[in-house]
């Protein structure tokens, strides 16, 4: 009996099930068992991490390993053993202006991490990237959006259309930094887990409503992501300094809390890393935005970003970094104030904010000017779905103040594609005056813009807003600089009864959703109320 219990002990021992938390060198490899059922292997070339052991099972892909990017290339990797408490790996690159870091606490199937960057990063962004095996945890984040298994890519090499007519693309997977503390990848025994904790994003750029890849599925490989910086719809300059810190956590499928605890960091000797104590807040009420709208508080400056939502017009930032900062008020994604505060460490700085968004008499008004066009048409598919998607309605078309609704009304124009949007409207003579009307938008591609007409008046183009180097409506993304343009519309254009505003596009580009277009946010025409 006691035999078969050593010999039982020793094989759970070699699969690392049981093992004591601890550092295991080899000649090219740092092995850390966190005793947590976890464990992984260091390339002590590289710093890749090249084993992801869970509970006995290889969760590491067999192609590439997991790694900042597709790897740092040659770096001076080291590893220690803090105080019998903690193991931390530092892979300083020789190449990029990167260095990583891996901790791992006793009984934690977690690798802590953080990344210190000095400047921009080949390619032009910066992603942990961690590359699984897709049959161990074959469900991506928000489900089969990023699945390209059996499709065929149709725009650019990341975007694949699929025999039902579905698209997929690994943009699809996104969500906006403010809600993205914790995302995974999952399977039939456990999930892995990306967290973002507290003032994980602080270094980032982008702003709260920012969204990036969060996953992508292929045949052989589940790429678990945690972007931290990129190109992808850029409204913002790099920030440099430590990203982080960040966590990948394993679990037997639950979801894990937000409330990660990295204060440790501290007593690790981290680079850039600012211990809470070295930190101040802001506190304070964001007043005047409409309890139907989220009320979003934002600071930032040139080397850190924060935000948070406010609750019944109550507001605390995050621990800041000191410094001056930009503050920013948003009616959901709409910004309505802007202010500025100064943060001191270990003080709490009380600041209010009120919005500043007018409130004229409108004739009409289409949409919500909240920053988003999710009340739109086909609004609530555009972040899982390209714009040819079979499941997408149709783009363009007509309809009438009084009897359609915003959802019937598209959230994008395209200049050859879908054609335009029409608003039928009645006037009453008291009506039929100048009137201003407003087209607010959230994103432009290829310099597109709004073109506007009513009767024998058309309106003066605005020209080209400025310039986001990305793909946007068709990657799933919404979020720009938000332009937003008015009009004065003669009354010699307008007459007692029905009236038609034509919208369309300003711009070419390529083909078909390609083309030059514009998301909207809202449309309104300013004016008397009916008498």
């Amino acid at each position: 009996m006691f035999a078969a219990s050593a010999i039982l002990a020793f094989a759970l021992l070699a699969d690392g099930a049981l093992a004591a938390f601890g550092l295991t060198t080899t000649s090219d490899r740092y092995k850390v068992d966190t005793n947590g059922g976890l464990v992984f292997e260091v390339n002590k070339a590289n710093g890749d991490i090249t084993s992801l052991l869970f509970n006995g099972v290889e969760y590491q892909g067999t192609s590439k390993a997991s790694s900042i990017n597709s790897g740092l290339g040659t770096s001076s990797v080291s590893a220690e053993t803090i105080n019998n408490k903690y193991i931390k790996i530092t892979a300083k690159s020789n190449g990029l202006p990167v260095t990583h870091y891996y901790i791992a606490k006793p009984d934690d199937p977690t690798i802590y991490m953080a990344t210190y960057i000095t400047g921009e990063v080949d390619p032009g962004e910066l992603r942990w990237l961690a590359r699984l095996q897709t049959k161990v945890v074959p469900t991506g984040v928000h489900g089969d959006v990023g699945n390209t298994i059996g499709c065929t890519a149709f725009e650019g090499k990341d975007t694949f259309k699929c025999t039902n007519g579905q698209t997929r693309c690994k943009m699809y997977t996104s969500d906006r930094f403010i809600d993205d503390q914790v995302h995974g990848v999952s399977g039939s025994n456990a999930a892995v887990w990306m967290i973002m904790p507290g003032t994980a994003y602080e270094t980032s750029s982008g702003g709260p409503f920012m969204r990036d890849i969060n996953s992508q599925t292929g045949s052989s490989d589940q790429e678990l992501y945690w972007y931290m910086n990129s190109g992808h719809v850029r409204t913002e300059a790099w920030r440099f300094g430590l990203m982080g810190p960040y966590a990948m956590k394993f679990t037997k499928g639950e979801t894990p809390s937000t409330n990660l605890d990295t204060s440790f960091f501290s007593d690790l000797n981290i680079q850039g890393y600012v211990p809470a104590n070295q930190r101040g807040t802001v506190s304070g009420s964001a007043s005047g935005v409409p309890s139907e709208f989220e009320a979003v508080v934002h600071w930032y400056n040139d080397n850190a970003q924060y935000w948070t939502k406010a609750s019944n017009g109550a507001f605390k930032s995050p621990s800041m970094k000191s410094g001056s900062y930009t503050m920013k008020l948003y009616k959901g994604e709409y910004e309505v104030a802007k202010d500025s505060v100064t943060v001191k460490a270990g003080s709490d700085t009380a600041k209010n904010i009120v919005s500043a968004e007018p409130s004229p008499s409108v004739v009409w008004r289409i949409g919500n000017f909240d920053g988003r066009p999710q009340e739109l048409k086909n609004g609530d598919k555009i972040e899982r779905m390209h714009p040819s998607d079979s499941r997408m309605g149709s783009w363009g078309g007509t309809v009438t103040v009084g009897q359609s609704s915003a959802k019937d009304f598209p959230m994008a124009l395209f200049s050859k594609s879908g054609g335009t949007a029409k608003v039928n409207f009645n006037l009453a003579s008291n009506q039929v005056r100048d009137l201003v009307l407003r087209v607010g938008t959230t994103l432009s591609f290829k310099g597109g813009r709004p073109s506007v007409a009513i009767g024998s008046w058309t309106g003066q183009d605005p020209g080209a807003p400025k310039l986001i180097d990305s793909r946007g409506v068709t990657r799933g993304a919404y979020r720009g600089y938000g332009e937003v343009y008015n009009w004065t519309v003669p009354a010699s254009a307008l007459k007692s009864g029905q009236n038609t505003l034509t919208l369309g596009v300003y711009g070419s580009g390529d083909q078909d959703f390609l083309s030059a277009n514009y998301i909207i946010d809202a449309v309104e025409l300013q004016g008397p109320a009916a008498s």
